[in-house]
């Protein structure tokens, strides 16, 4: 017996994250404003999309914290998706709050033991970094998205979380 090949739902979702975190690392290290706007606003695109199929995936099986989660990770980038033609500063508004929808999305993904633990370990770890980034920025900080270590130093670890995404989606036998 062959094993069952992913849900083509499933399939779209995990192009969405993988799109979706590589587009939004590479803007991250993009001098070109231009580019970089057009990277993330494609990065953006994905993630919205790949998140709306996850959401409704997990609210049929029932797992309604998670699928709030990446619910509440649609709402997030949308507001992220917002600012972008804003450019770096203009952005910062909209940008503090995608990542503090980002971080509570990351806790809400990652607080039942859908995922293996390395994955709610990266979560978690980006959510912090996310969180303690709005801090400093609420507190007048001059940080932009693009800004060094913070909030720069959470982005590979959401990425690390949507590559274990993109494994759970894809992996035989789920």
């Amino acid at each position: 017996m062959r094993p069952a090949s992913p849900a083509i739902s499933d399939t779209v979702a995990a192009i969405g994250l993988a799109i979706g975190g590589a587009l939004g690392l590479a803007g991250t290290f993009v001098e070109s404003a231009p580019l970089r706007e057009t990277l993330w606003t494609i990065d953006g695109v994905a993630l919205v999309l790949a998140t709306a199929l996850l959401t409704m995936k997990y609210q049929r099986q029932g797992n309604d914290c998670v699928a709030a989660g990446f619910l509440t990770f649609l709402a997030g980038e949308s507001l992220l998706l917002s600012g972008n033609a804003a450019g770096l500063e203009a952005s910062v508004p909209s940008y503090v709050g995608g990542i503090s929808l980002w971080a509570a999305a990351l806790v809400m993904v990652s607080a039942p033991k859908t995922f293996a633990l390395w994955m709610r370990l990266t979560a978690v770890v980006a959510a912090v970094l996310f969180v303690v980034s709005v801090g400093l920025i609420l507190w007048g900080a001059a940080l932009l998205p693009t800004s060094a270590p913070l909030p720069a130093a959470g982005y590979p670890f959401l990425v690390l979380t949507f590559i274990g995404w993109i494994w759970t989606l894809l992996k035989p036998g789920r």
